[in-house]
């Protein structure tokens, strides 16, 4: 969608998600790797949270008329070349959400499935995982599930290479074109992200670091894939700079926090072609 913004050249992203208020996740993550990535970011607050290293303290959701109000207008104003979503919360916010979008006709769409917070806070309702298979996976150029994620979508366990083969294969049945299936979760000295197109395998590999520095980790893959798309690159070029921008910031993490702390998102180079 390109009204009056498109003239200027740059990228357009905008971020559907909770707002963190340690600034590790949610929609302050999505805004930094933005700006990582130079494209211009906007955002549609879906909730409030008190949030540090050591967990969430609250949570205070916006409506979903709310939300819709934030949507018209930065898309209507702004337009927006790619978009994500992280935290919605329940029921009634991923039915809205998906209505906004599909009304929208706003295709480069990245779901990233948020479902529990680093700490092991719920953030999704259970009964809105059924409204997330069925409303807005079909709408999604790239679902992002970390491994837990992906259980919660296809009902089963994932403990081997061949188990994520087959819950990407699932999901992709869900309706996104791309499936996005992070290792993270996993054992080993390795963290193995696996890409699929209903076709072809595609794999990442990288050194697993040793940090409890991952806060926002998944926030981060997602909106630096949605900002990568913004700025013209494929799905697989997405998923290659994602995946190096995401491993260089656990690696050079600034150390805040006296639980599981935030990334460094303040990395430059990221930018690429448009």
């Amino acid at each position: 969608m390109s009204p009056a913004g498109a003239s200027s050249g740059i990228a357009r992203a905008l971020s559907i998600a909770g707002s963190d208020s340690g600034g590790g996740a949610g929609i302050q993550a999505d805004l930094k790797t933005f700006s990582a990535f130079g494209v211009y970011g906007m955002s549609v607050i879906t909730a409030l949270t008190a949030q540090n290293s050591v967990g969430v303290q609250a949570v205070q959701a916006s409506t979903p008329e709310f939300v819709r109000a934030q949507f018209q207008s930065v898309v209507d104003d702004f337009g927006v070349d790619a978009l994500k979503t992280g935290m919605l919360g329940d029921i009634a916010m991923v039915e809205a959400v998906s209505s906004m979008i599909a009304e929208a006709g706003l295709g480069r769409l990245v779901v990233d499935p948020v479902m529990i917070a680093k700490s092991g806070a719920a953030l999704l309702d259970q009964d809105a995982v059924g409204a997330l298979r069925t409303r807005l996976l079909p709408l999604a150029l790239v679902v992002t599930p970390n491994l837990p994620e992906a259980e919660a979508l296809v009902g089963g366990s994932i403990r081997s290479a061949e188990d994520m083969a087959a819950a990407a294969r699932r999901i992709h049945q869900l309706g996104p074109r791309w499936v996005l299936l992070k290792g993270g979760h996993a054992e080993g000295d390795e963290v193995v992200d696996l890409l699929f197109d209903g076709e072809r395998f595609d794999s990442l590999r990288s050194e697993r670091i040793q940090t409890p520095h991952t806060h926002g980790t998944g926030c981060t893959f997602a909106a630096a894939i949605t900002a990568a798309l913004a700025r013209g690159h494929t799905v697989r070029e997405a998923f290659a700079l994602a995946k190096h921008y995401v491993s260089e910031a656990i690696r050079s993490n600034p150390g805040l926090g006296a639980g599981h702390g935030p990334l460094n998102h303040l990395l430059p180079g990221f930018r690429g072609s448009s």
